[in-house]
C-alpha cells in the first residue's frame, strides 16, 4: 500500500484527514466519556430499552473488549459493545450505545444501504486482503494485466467504503432521535452530537484514503503501459 513514487503525494492529504480524524474520535470520546449523563442510564440499558421498545427484544447486547470496538453484527443479530460503553452512564457511552442501535433498526426495516454493505463486507474482505499480492506480482513481473485486475479488486473496497457513509450517518441520525426523546437533556444532546460527528469522520477520512489510493493505483497502471 505504501510503495513509494511521486504518486505518494496523492495519499499525503487524504492520511492527514485521517490522522487528524482518530484525534478527534479518541479525544472526544474520552471527554465525554468522562461526563456522567444526569440520567443516569448505563450504554447497555440505552441499547435495551430501544430495541425493546423497537420490537427488537430478541436482539443481545453483549460486552466485548477493546476500546471503541462497539458494532451492530446483523448476521447474529447482537449489539456488542465495548467494555467502556457497556457499563458506562457517561454521554459518549450512551451515544455510541444508541448509535450501535441505530444499525439494528436499520437492519428491521430493510434499510437498503445496510443490506448492500452487508452484501459487500465479505467480498470486500477478501479484495483487501488480495489487492496488493497482485498489484505486486504485477509491478514485480511486469504483468499490466494484474495490475489491472488489482484496480477492479480494490474498486470494491472503495465502494464498501462509500456505501458505509449513508449508513453511520443514518445510525447516528437515529441515535439522537432517541436520545433525545427519553435519555439525555437537550444540554446533553448537543454533546451527543459532537461524539457522534467525531466518529463520522473518521468514516469519512476512510473513504478518501481509499478514493486517494485508487487513483494513485491507476496512476501507477497508466504510468507503466507508456
Amino acid at each position: 500500500m505504501f510503495y513509494y513514487d511521486s504518486s505518494f503525494l496523492l495519499l499525503i492529504p487524504a492520511l492527514i484527514i485521517a490522522a487528524y480524524a482518530q484525534f478527534k474520535v479518541k479525544s472526544t470520546f474520552h471527554k465525554y466519556n468522562k461526563v456522567s449523563s444526569q440520567k443516569g442510564y448505563t450504554g447497555r440499558d440505552v441499547a435495551r430499552s430501544i430495541l425493546d421498545r423497537s420490537g427488537l427484544s430478541d436482539v443481545q447486547v453483549m460486552a466485548v473488549s477493546g476500546e471503541l470496538s462497539d458494532h451492530y453484527d446483523p448476521m447474529q443479530r447482537v449489539v456488542r459493545l465495548s467494555e467502556s460503553v457497556y457499563n458506562k452512564s457517561s454521554i459518549a457511552a450512551v451515544s455510541v450505545a444508541a448509535h450501535e442501535v441505530g444499525h439494528a433498526l436499520q437492519h428491521q426495516e430493510g434499510y437498503a444501504p445496510l443490506t448492500f454493505r452487508t452484501f459487500l463486507a465479505p467480498v470486500a474482505g477478501i479484495a483487501s486482503q488480495s489487492v496488493w499480492v497482485l498489484i505486486l506480482l504485477g509491478i514485480i513481473f511486469s504483468i499490466p494485466s494484474l495490475i489491472n485486475i488489482g484496480i477492479v479488486v480494490f474498486s470494491v473496497t472503495v465502494l464498501f467504503q462509500i456505501v458505509t457513509l449513508p449508513v453511520e450517518f443514518n445510525a447516528s441520525s437515529r441515535a439522537i432521535v432517541q436520545l433525545e426523546n427519553e435519555f439525555l437533556t437537550q444540554e446533553e444532546t448537543g454533546s451527543a452530537k459532537k461524539v457522534l460527528r467525531a466518529a463520522a469522520l473518521t468514516y469519512v477520512a476512510a473513504t478518501l484514503v481509499a478514493i486517494a489510493q485508487l487513483l494513485r493505483l491507476i496512476l501507477l497502471s497508466g504510468n507503466r503501459r507508456d
